[in-house]
């Protein structure tokens, strides 16, 4: 009965109670001797998807797995505990510098780079670590764990995969992070939420061929907050799905009334999220969108990134074919930026590459980039795929990529993203993109 009232029944880790415990005898006996200690939050990178796709059997074993890991990087006087679902606690007493926490959180980061393997599936995961140190952050438990927890959330907004010590400056950030998502928790009902449309346009004709669906957040006090400030806290919480799914709705509906207003036919691309992708009612629920708004499926194009695609290759094979044999047009988003691997490549059915914007900004001038892009390309037409270039902001730009036969792009070159009205106006006015003189 001991063991269960201080261990963890899956991982067979000291739990919460245990910890705290620890934490208390060892913080006692650091205040007598003046010894330093780190705290350390850990938690493990869109665990939830792994959850949702493989279930929770596999979910429990990676779990399992990561605890073995984390205790092989530790030393003997090291605790490290099992919180619950995802989340780890360390405790590093007798630590003479921050800079020996700093070592065994990457030593934890390099031990979960090789894959796990569960019944034929090959999980490749990472991790984001907040590290408290007494007395600099904390002299008593509360502080510790508040703040510990405090840098991992700063972690995971740096783009996890990272450990983050605690600075008293993101107190702040964390008081106004808790405010943005209770401002987002009602803002899909209170309708604040709106979509911009950036045209893409053919590189052979100048003529808009289609155009990216992009979600734009009008808060009542705070006016226009950027995608990279709200995505993020949505893919933390449960809101990203119906947030989503409205997006798409909202798309393929005014898509559908451009057409019945006799604009000629283009293709809207809308962003799936990885929690949207990984969701079980994914492809019923676009069916059920289209057949709603009256849209065929050959004007809409799903775009994903390219990690969301590798995250679970076979399962991501049986979705994209199910959305393929619907009529969809697939894209995969940021290409070049990730892992691809080109067998799988050949394997997804998908339609469209989008070269990324960090490419794009240097070429020409940066051979690097400009080897790179030329490479997506020309691999791109070899395996009969569509080709975009994104970020395109200037004339070299242009020419560079029309030189090497790039299908379309999409920039502010041509336009930023512009409301649904602007939209119409600037078809109704049938804007197109001049290729000027030596290009």
């Amino acid at each position: 009965m001991r063991h269960l009232a201080y261990y963890d029944a899956l991982t067979n880790l000291p739990n919460r109670t245990l910890f705290n415990d620890r934490l208390a005898l060892v913080l006692a006996h650091a205040h007598r001797s003046q010894e330093k200690l780190a705290v350390m939050f850990f938690d493990v990178d869109r665990f939830n998807t792994i959850n949702e796709t493989l279930g929770h059997a596999t979910g429990d074993q990676l779990l399992q797995g990561v605890a073995q890991r984390l205790t092989s990087c530790l030393r003997e006087s090291d605790t490290v505990a099992r919180m619950g679902g995802d989340e780890f606690m360390l405790l590093l007493p007798g630590i003479t510098q921050g800079e020996d926490a700093g070592r065994i959180a990457q030593k934890i980061l390099e031990a979960l780079k090789p894959s796990f393997n569960f019944h034929g599936h090959e999980l490749y995961i990472t991790a984001s670590l907040g590290i408290a140190l007494f007395p600099e952050d904390g002299e008593d438990t509360q502080a510790l764990l508040k703040n510990a927890n405090t840098a991992l959330h700063r972690a995971k907004e740096q783009g996890r995969n990272n450990y983050q010590f605690y600075t008293p400056a993101m107190n702040a950030t964390a008081l106004e992070r808790l405010a943005l998502e209770n401002s987002l928790r009602g803002a899909l009902e209170r309708g604040e939420f709106m979509i911009y449309y950036q045209p893409q346009v053919d590189l052979h004709t100048g003529q808009i061929v289609g155009m990216e669906a992009l979600v734009r957040w009008q808060h009542p006090e705070l006016g226009l907050i950027s995608p990279m400030n709200f995505i993020p806290l949505a893919e933390e919480t449960d809101l990203i799905v119906p947030l989503s799914e409205w997006v798409l709705r909202s798309a393929c509906a005014q898509n559908k009334a451009w057409q019945t207003a006799g604009f000629p036919p283009l293709r809207v691309t809308v962003n799936l999220s990885a929690r949207h992708f990984r969701h079980k009612d994914l492809v019923r629920t676009v069916d059920r969108l289209l057949r709603e708004t009256g849209l065929d499926p050959n004007y809409l194009e799903l775009e994903l990134t390219e990690s969301i695609v590798m995250e679970n290759a076979e399962t991501t094979v049986t979705t994209l074919r199910q959305l393929k044999e619907m009529g969809v047009h697939l894209s995969i988003d940021d290409f070049g930026t990730g892992y691809s691997s080109l067998s799988y490549l050949k394997r997804f059915p998908i339609d469209t590459l989008k070269i990324d914007q960090s490419f794009v900004q240097n070429v020409p001038a940066d051979s690097d980039d400009a080897a790179i892009t030329t490479a997506i390309i020309a691999m791109a037409r070899n395996l009969k795929l569509k080709v975009i270039a994104e970020g395109v902001e200037t004339k070299e730009q242009l020419c560079f990529l029309r030189s090497y036969q790039c299908d379309e792009v999409q920039g502010y070159l041509f336009s930023r993203p512009v409301s649904a009205g602007t939209f119409a106006q600037m078809l109704h006015e049938g804007r197109y993109l001049t290729m000027g003189q030596g290009c």
